[in-house]
């Protein structure tokens, strides 16, 4: 979480951001639009479709496949949220797993010994992706310690506050397009270290696919991922390294603790499927990308939203 305070839009906003997001669907609902983030509590007033959510939650791992045994995966802001499930889902298959992490030590030791307990393999390493020099620290302490890198997700993420382009702040830009630029550098270091036939696999949002009133720096922060994308698996193709983008829908994270039962009801409601996405949903979906399975797909934003039709 960056140091960018959040808070809940007023109720003109709430509407304004319902209309951008969910779509005239859950027009009567106080909510806003909101993006991929890290895991939260179903809300005491759950619905048959929140009670649906945690029952996915809740489902026992498969046995490891070992799919990526050998392998070595680096995810960035991997301690908490949809990072952690990545983290603790690749090493499942068999990767050596990198956890990535800014100011969350305790947490991201805490994933290391989850995997470790598992029999995989993980270590921690501190880095702020928003500082190039952090970025390039990164990838070699990997290549050094390892000796490779296969799997790249650049999952790190901050979620600033809901606010109309009138009253936005330098102060915001920065920090995200902070971020942004540590994201493009990181896939920088990715191009130039990783392994042919690797797999890079960046975290876009799903305020990308609609008008998402309030969120103007975010979302155009993540389009411009979703560019680089593109730009950066027609260049590494060649090598047989496939680059994509996943473009979650809300997904039931700490980012989104203190949204209002109302808001997580409508917005379960408005997916096809009739829940909120789980961290794992989303992980799964990275496995896949990174897999042997997943080699005809490059340079695609691959949505994940559970079928919402904004």
């Amino acid at each position: 979480m960056s140091h960018l305070s959040r808070r809940l839009p007023d109720s003109r906003m709430l509407r304004v951001l319902l209309g951008g997001l969910l779509g005239s669907v859950l027009a009567a609902q106080p909510v806003r639009a909101v993006a991929a983030a890290d895991p939260g509590t179903p809300p005491a007033t759950a619905t048959a479709a929140t009670t649906a959510t945690t029952a996915v939650a809740a489902a026992p791992t498969p046995a490891g496949t070992a799919r990526f045994a050998g392998k070595v995966a680096i995810v960035t802001g991997g301690s908490r949220g949809i990072g952690r499930a990545i983290s603790e889902t690749l090493a499942r298959d068999g990767a050596t797993v990198v956890v990535n992490y800014s100011k969350s030590t305790a947490a991201a030791q805490q994933v290391v010994e989850t995997i470790e307990a598992r029999g995989g393999r993980a270590i921690a390493i501190q880095a702020d992706i928003s500082r190039i020099e952090d970025v390039r620290r990164l990838y070699a302490e990997v290549q050094q310690q390892f000796g490779r890198i296969d799997i790249v997700v650049n999952n790190a993420g901050i979620l600033p506050p809901v606010v109309p382009v009138e009253k936005e702040t330098e102060a915001t830009w920065d920090a995200v397009f902070g971020l942004l630029k540590g994201t493009y550098f990181s896939m920088q270091e990715a191009a130039r270290r990783i392994h042919d036939g690797g797999r890079i696999i960046n975290l876009s949002s799903s305020t990308t696919r609609g008008w998402s009133p309030g969120y103007s720096i975010y979302a155009g922060s993540k389009s411009a991922i979703e560019q680089f994308t593109r730009s950066l698996s027609r260049e590494l193709g060649p090598r047989g390294i496939t680059v994509n983008a996943i473009v979650p829908g809300l997904t039931d994270t700490d980012m989104i603790g203190d949204y209002p039962p109302a808001l997580r009801e409508a917005a379960a409601k408005g997916t096809t499927l009739g829940r909120l996405g789980q961290p794992r949903d989303i992980a799964d979906v990275v496995a896949f990308l990174a897999s042997d399975e997943g080699r005809w797909i490059t340079g695609q934003m691959v949505v994940a939203n559970g079928g919402l039709n904004p």
